[in-house]
C-alpha cells in the first residue's frame, strides 16, 4: 500500500515552494490565496526571506503546510494515497490531502495553531530537548521521577525521543539522562515545550477553532499522533486533533501501524527529509521517498 507522509516544523528552507510557484498556475493560484487568508505576504519570506524569519513560528507553520498540500495537489492524477499520516503540524497537511479539511480551512486552522503556541511559550519559558541512544521506558521513567513539567513528547524513531517541559526540569532530565547512558541529551533551539501539559493555554484556543470547522469524509485513513493507529470517522479525528498540542507524537508507534496494516511505500510530501531519514530508522524494509512532480 502507498503512504503519504507529512512533515512538521523544522523542515523550512529559504526559497521553498517558489518552483511550485512558477511552473504551476494551480500553484500560484493557491499561493495568492494564502497570502489574501494570511493577511501577510508568506509567499515573499517563503521563496526570499532569511533563515530568521522562516523560523518565526506564525510564518513557519503555515509555510511547511503551503508547501506540502499544494505539493499534494500539483501531483494530481498521482496522488492516490491509501493511508497518510504526518507529523505534528503535519497532520493538517494530512488532513487536507485525504479530504477531510479544504485547503481554506486547514490553512486557517494552522495559522491559529501557530499564534497559539506562540502565546501560550510567552506565559512561561519553557523548552524541548532531544535525547539519543536509550530506551524509550529509560526516558518515560526517568521524567516521571523529576519535579516540575518534564514529559516525552517526540517519539520520532528508536533511540530518538524528544522530551518537553519547564527549564530546570529539562537541565535536570538531561543530566539524570546522561549518566543513565544517553548518546546525548541536548536542548534543542525551540521556543517553548510542544506537546507538553505547557501547552493547555493553545490546546483550548486551538480546540474552539476545531469545533467550528467541518470535517469531512477522509478518501483513507489518517494514523494519527495521538492514538498512532488508522481513523477513519471524522468526530474521532476532529477530537484527536484537539488533544494533539498537549499530547506527544507518536511518529514510531504510527509508522509501524501503517506497515503491520500493510504500508509499503512511504512518499513524503513537502519540504526537506526529515521524516525520509526517520523512516530509515524505524523500518528499513519498506521504501521511502519524496514526492516529486
Amino acid at each position: 500500500m502507498k503512504a503519504y507522509i507529512f512533515p512538521g516544523q523544522g523542515a523550512q528552507f529559504s526559497g521553498m515552494g517558489v518552483d511550485l510557484y512558477e511552473k504551476f498556475p494551480e500553484a500560484q493560484e493557491l499561493f495568492e490565496k494564502a497570502n489574501k487568508i494570511l493577511g501577510f505576504s508568506i509567499t515573499d519570506i517563503m521563496f526570499e526571506g532569511t533563515a530568521e524569519e522562516l523560523k518565526q513560528t506564525k510564518v513557519t507553520q503555515p509555510a511547511i503546510f503551503l508547501h506540502s498540500t499544494i505539493l499534494a495537489k500539483i501531483l494530481g492524477e498521482n496522488f492516490k494515497p491509501e493511508m497518510v499520516a504526518g507529523h505534528s503540524l503535519g497532520e493538517f497537511s494530512a488532513l487536507v490531502a485525504n479530504g477531510v479539511l479544504t485547503f481554506e480551512d486547514g490553512l486557517k486552522l494552522v495559522s491559529q495553531r501557530a499564534l497559539a503556541m506562540q502565546k501560550a511559550c510567552e506565559i512561561q519559558e519553557s523548552t524541548m530537548a532531544a535525547v539519543l541512544g536509550l530506551d524509550d521506558l529509560v526516558v518515560e521513567e526517568t521524567c516521571a521521577s523529576i519535579d516540575g513539567v518534564v514529559v516525552a513528547a517526540n517519539y520520532n524513531c528508536p533511540g530518538q525521543l524528544v522530551i518537553s517541559g519547564e527549564i530546570a526540569a529539562i537541565d535536570k532530565a538531561c543530566e539524570l539522562l546522561t549518566e543513565k547512558g544517553a548518546r546525548r541529551a541536548l536542548k534543542l533551539p525551540v521556543g517553548g515545550a510542544f506537546h507538553s501539559p505547557l501547552m493547555e493555554p493553545a490546546r483550548e484556543e486551538l480546540a474552539e477553532a476545531i469545533k467550528n470547522t467541518t470535517f469531512g469524509e477522509p478518501i483513507c485513513p489518517v494514523y494519527q499522533n495521538v492514538v498512532a493507529k488508522a481513523v477513519l470517522n471524522p468526530d474521532e479525528i476532529k477530537e484527536n486533533l484537539m488533544k494533539q498540542l498537549t499530547s506527544p507524537v507518536r511518529w514510531t508507534q504510527s509508522i509501524q501501524q501503517m506497515i503491520a496494516d500493510g504500508g509499503t511505500e512511504f512518499i513524503e510530501v513537502g519540504p526537506g527529509k526529515v521524516l525520509q531519514g526517520l523512516m530509515r530508522k524505524i523500518d528499513r524494509s519498506v521504501t521511502a521517498s519524496g514526492a516529486s512532480v
